[in-house]
């Protein structure tokens, strides 16, 4: 009788510590814990305990004070914890000593979303960009956990010449390899451009949903299009962009596309090296900003998510366009929901908001008129058909807007349609 072997990897044990250094700080240091400690969870770390710190100044070698640093000591021993996740930006020296002093790993928030995104990304550009910007992270640190770097190196001519340090020929390797990655970017760049006027043809508006992480911008999207994209209560459950068709009232077509979601203190590199991935905002018709509104952090996060936005300018000649989606009124208790939903019917008069909730399907018709509203604005003809242009007729309704229509005695079609100036050339062209 053979013996049942258990092969599951045992979760690495770890600490969350949440540096609070309060000056202009957005959102209450216990949310922003919650937060880091579901970055933790993200990346399969079994989390054993968490702790806020206050930091009233940073000491330059480890963050935090001496006497703090050996009272975390004492609870990463405790906790019998692996590693450390220190939510804030370290620089490589802290980091150094940190390890040292706690005799564990220790991961900052920039290198807990890399590692995050590494192991979401997908496609080819998702795992190139995640790559490059992993790379521009570890290069000030040089630590050695590129393997794959060391197996490229092979024979002759690929190791360092004489007295070339093992630093030294890391930074080189690295320096090679990302030189290598953004010229695999810049052709996916320029590939996007020709797809990106490629539909500029097809006279379809684009609309972009973004949003702070977890917002629920899959779960919206594929209310949206009848699609089964990944959608998770997970933090960057989304990494890479989707598209697909999103029909409007009146049977216009859009082209709408998932992206990756936004956090607080979004790392630089990540912001650089998704900047083909994050154009696909610059180039839309019209940004849905999913807002989480059941969160007692939305206000925060949105700030955030608007701060990423400035970073990513629409394209010469657009004019930015955004619709905040509060989602999550489900979520709400009557009186709240009854609040949220009243100001965003407000809102929604001057093209600014809408209430829906993406599980449920409550005012998501709603949310595809505001849609068709903002983005339609092309001018508005009379055409009248004939009862045998039915082809015309579908083509118009393909490629078009038919914003009101009649029949008379004769069974004509009279129609009003609102058509892009693309739409309108070919219709000429094919129809006469």
């Amino acid at each position: 009788m053979s013996k049942h072997v258990d092969h599951t990897v045992p979760l690495i044990r770890a600490v969350v510590v949440h540096p609070d250094r309060r000056e202009g700080a957005e959102r209450a240091a216990h949310e922003r814990l919650e937060e880091a400690t579901g970055l933790a969870r993200a990346l399969d770390l079994d989390v054993r305990a968490e702790e806020i710190v206050r930091v009233r100044k940073p000491v330059p070698a480890t963050l935090f004070g001496s006497g703090k640093v050996e009272e975390l000591a004492a609870l990463v021993r405790a906790a019998e914890a692996e590693a450390v996740v220190v939510d804030d930006q370290l620089s490589p020296v802290q980091q150094r000593n940190l390890e040292k002093a706690w005799d564990a790993k220790v991961i900052d928030r920039t290198g807990l979303i890399l590692e995050i995104f590494g192991r979401r990304a997908r496609t080819r550009e998702g795992r190139l960009q995640v790559e490059l910007a992993r790379l521009e992270y570890e290069r000030s640190r040089l630590v050695r956990t590129w393997t794959h770097l060391e197996r490229q190196r092979g024979g002759t001519g690929s190791t360092g010449g004489p007295g070339e340090t093992q630093i030294e020929l890391d930074r080189r390797l690295i320096a090679d390899r990302i030189v290598k990655l953004k010229a695999d970017l810049e052709e996916v760049r320029r590939t996007r451009g020709l797809q990106r006027k490629q539909r500029a043809k097809a006279p379809h508006p684009t609309v972009a949903l973004v949003g702070y992480t977890n917002a629920g911008k899959s779960t919206l999207f594929n209310r949206l299009t009848g699609s089964e994209v990944l959608a998770k209560d997970l933090l960057f459950a989304t990494l890479d962009t989707t598209q697909r068709t999103l029909k409007l009232p009146q049977g216009r077509p859009a082209i709408i596309a998932d992206t990756v979601g936004f956090i607080s203190d979004l790392p630089h590199e990540l912001v650089d090296s998704f900047r083909a991935t994050l154009e696909e905002v610059g180039e839309a018709d019209l940004i849905l900003h999913v807002r989480d509104i059941a969160s007692e952090d939305t206000e925060a996060q949105s700030k955030d998510v608007e701060a990423v936005l400035k970073q990513i300018p629409p394209v010469e000649g657009k004019t930015r366009r955004v619709l905040e989606v509060w989602n999550k009124i489900d979520l709400l208790d009557a009186e709240a929901r009854e609040a949220v939903t009243g100001h965003a019917d407000r809102l929604a008069r001057e093209g600014k908001a809408a209430a829906v909730s993406a599980w449920t399907g409550e005012g998501i018709e709603a949310l595809r008129q505001a849609v068709a509203d903002l983005i339609d604005d092309d001018p508005e003809m009379e055409l009248t058909l004939d009862p045998a242009q039915g082809e015309a007729l579908a083509w118009l309704y393909e490629n078009g807007r038919i914003t009101a229509r009649a029949t008379d005695a004769e069974g004509r079609t009279h129609l009003t349609v609102r058509l892009h100036p693309a739409a309108l050339g070919r219709w000429e062209r094919t129809f006469g």
